[in-house]
């Protein structure tokens, strides 16, 4: 058997310095803020004790539903925030969640990012670009190095991963 670098986590390539967005922001500031930030969603934040306490997940797509229905149907009358937009509860993962879990997390939900939080407060955010870069970067330390020899891995913890939340379904 190789000697086989353990596999890294969500803290190892987490993305820290994280642009978010206030519960109260109107709408249009929302818009403005991701087409700026040149980013497609955002945590949507609460400031408890100095720290961002992660209340909400919102997106392009989420902007796009809500800006549609006020444009074409006139409503809702009043103004929406990022707190009547968001994803409330979103998919969460923690800073020791290791990397082929995070791989399960994305395919599964075919999500493109993840916020990393511990005990409500938002550390981070791993993204599928972040996700590849590191299966990359394992795959040529450990198994291209090692002339493909494969090494069986206890998958019970990954795959039941895929079954935590399906929102096709809720």
């Amino acid at each position: 058997m190789t000697d086989q670098k353990p596999s890294p986590v969500a803290s190892d390539f987490m993305t820290t310095h994280v642009e978010v967005v206030t519960p109260d922001m109107h709408m249009s500031d929302v818009i403005h803020f991701l087409l700026k930030h040149n980013v497609s969603n955002a945590p949507v934040v609460e400031l408890k004790d100095g720290k961002k306490i992660l209340i909400g997940f919102i997106s392009e797509h989420d902007c796009l539903c809500a800006l549609s229905d006020e444009v074409f149907f006139g409503f809702p009358s009043p103004p929406q925030t990022a707190r009547t937009i968001m994803t409330a509860h979103p998919i969460c993962i923690s800073p020791s969640t290791e990397l082929f879990s995070l791989v399960s997390v994305f395919n599964s939900h075919k999500l493109r990012h993840l916020p990393v939080v511990e005990n409500g407060h938002l550390l981070g955010i791993v993204s599928r670009h972040d996700i590849l870069k590191e299966m990359d970067e394992y795959y040529k330390q450990n198994l291209h190095k090692q002339n493909h020899d494969r090494m069986l891995r206890d998958t019970s913890q990954t795959l039941n991963l895929r079954f935590t939340i399906d929102r096709d379904h809720e």
